[in-house]
């Protein structure tokens, strides 16, 4: 089953607007892995607007208390990314192409000249035993792909806010093609597929259909949105539905193909 891994970026930004710790991240963690979460994700960045270095090691702590759960720490491992990992060895690691004055990932990797940067990274996340992923678009080519992943990859985790924006128009079939492709080529040369960014209760199980041995999506803003109106515990359970809906269409088309057969 893909998994949800939920990102408390904006629980942790609006808990900075003031002083009294309010909202509690590891709180919300709590109740979001209560609630079924298998996991969470951070972005913690250099100026610290949302996620900061206390956050990461209260989270690491919680989840030992949730050994069937996972910890995804995410960010330009050019900046203050390593060090949380060196600190705290989660689960997995998502290396993403962010500037530091940028509001959020908009991007990924371009791996035709930034591959060579990232062995190094890749090499020590190998060393420390967490799992790599790389943030990469659609449209990737397949043989960059597999350049990853003999530099040492583990995953890539597919920017899906193209996706997104065209889901419900008349692109949104071309669109989502070009992830089913990246996705194959992904598999095909031994990379496992994550994917995330602007994913909702609106868009999720459809791209759940259509995305082969997806194995996890990080969602953070639509789904903290969501839970201002149905609470946080509500909310996890809604996209868990979501998710399971989209796996039951994948099911069913795949018997519609083998019957045609």
């Amino acid at each position: 089953m893909t998994k949800l891994s939920v990102n408390l970026n904006k629980i942790a930004l609006v808990r900075n607007t003031r002083h009294l710790g309010i909202p509690s991240v590891p709180r919300f963690a709590e109740i979001a892995l209560d609630a079924g979460a298998a996991g969470i994700t951070v972005h913690p960045r250099p100026d610290g607007r949302h996620i900061r270095a206390e956050d990461v090691g209260a989270l690491a702590t919680l989840l030992r208390r949730y050994p069937d759960r996972e910890f995804n720490i995410e960010g330009n491992p050019f900046h203050n990314l390593m060090a949380f990992v060196r600190d705290v060895r989660p689960h997995q690691c998502t290396l993403v192409p962010d500037s530091e004055g940028q509001s959020t990932s908009d991007h990924g990797w371009n791996l035709a000249t930034d591959l060579e940067r990232l062995r190094p990274i890749l090499a020590e996340l190998q060393s420390l035993q967490v799992r790599s992923s790389l943030f990469v678009d659609a449209g990737t080519a397949p043989e960059l792909l597999a350049m990853a992943r003999v530099a040492g990859a583990d995953r890539v985790e597919l920017y899906t806010e193209p996706y997104a924006a065209a889901f419900g128009t008349a692109h949104s079939d071309a669109v989502l093609a070009r992830y089913v492709d990246t996705a194959e080529a992904a598999l095909d040369c031994g990379l496992g597929v994550n994917a995330g960014h602007d994913l909702n209760l609106q868009n999720l199980s459809a791209f759940v259909a259509a995305i082969p041995a997806l194995l996890e999506v990080s969602i953070g803003h639509a789904l903290v949105g969501d839970a201002l109106e149905f609470g946080m515990a509500a909310t996890v359970r809604k996209y868990i539905e979501a998710i399971s809906r989209g796996q039951a269409m994948r099911s069913a088309m795949a018997e519609e193909a083998a019957a045609r057969r």
